[in-house]
């Protein structure tokens, strides 16, 4: 197993003000891909959709707090958007290459994720097969990141890197965990 602690870091400047820490691990075994955000910080200024009865794919999930990763596959240009909502619902994305060719990847019909709150936060796992969209041989890199969304309606961007001018979580150049 190859396993690899993260910690997210804010795009701008001002954000890093903030007390909020987003960290986790993530793994690979075989092809079972496992992440474990950490999102810590008093939640009563960040806002979080309520818990979905019946959780659901969703598109734009990222336009309020939501949990987000990256796969690509190295000499390839497809990669796969994850997206994870402390509400339970969820969407996943293929691309064909640099934003383009987006379409739901049919292959999950379910993202089974848990959303635990915590004394001091709040905490997301996700544990997914790979062999429904790569083969086990092929090398992953993984981009991760994470939009908060704070209740005075300001937007924070988080993520292990940020190689560009401007807070793109699709930059291939971001996806710098590799197993």
């Amino acid at each position: 197993m190859k396993e690899q602690t993260f910690f997210l870091q804010p795009f701008s400047k001002s954000e890093s003000l903030s007390k909020l820490k987003i960290k986790g691990n993530v793994a690979r075994y075989e092809n079972q891909f496992t992440i474990q955000y950490a999102l810590l910080e008093d939640l009563t200024e960040i806002e979080i959709a309520e818990e979905s009865e019946e959780p659901t794919r969703k598109h734009e999930l990222w336009q309020n707090t939501c949990f987000e990763f990256f796969l690509g596959v190295e000499n390839s240009d497809r990669y796969w958007e994850f997206n994870m909502s402390p509400s339970g619902d969820w969407n996943v994305y293929r691309f064909d290459s640099y934003r383009q060719g987006m379409q739901e990847e049919t292959a999950f019909t379910i993202l089974p994720f848990s959303v635990q709150y915590l004394s001091d936060g709040l905490a997301i796992v996700l544990s997914v097969n790979l062999n429904l969209i790569i083969s086990i041989d092929m090398i992953l890199k993984v981009g991760i990141s994470t939009v908060i969304k704070h209740k005075d309606g300001s937007v924070t961007y988080w993520a292990l890197t940020h190689p560009e001018t401007d807070a793109d979580f699709h930059q291939q150049d971001s996806f710098i965990i590799e197993f």
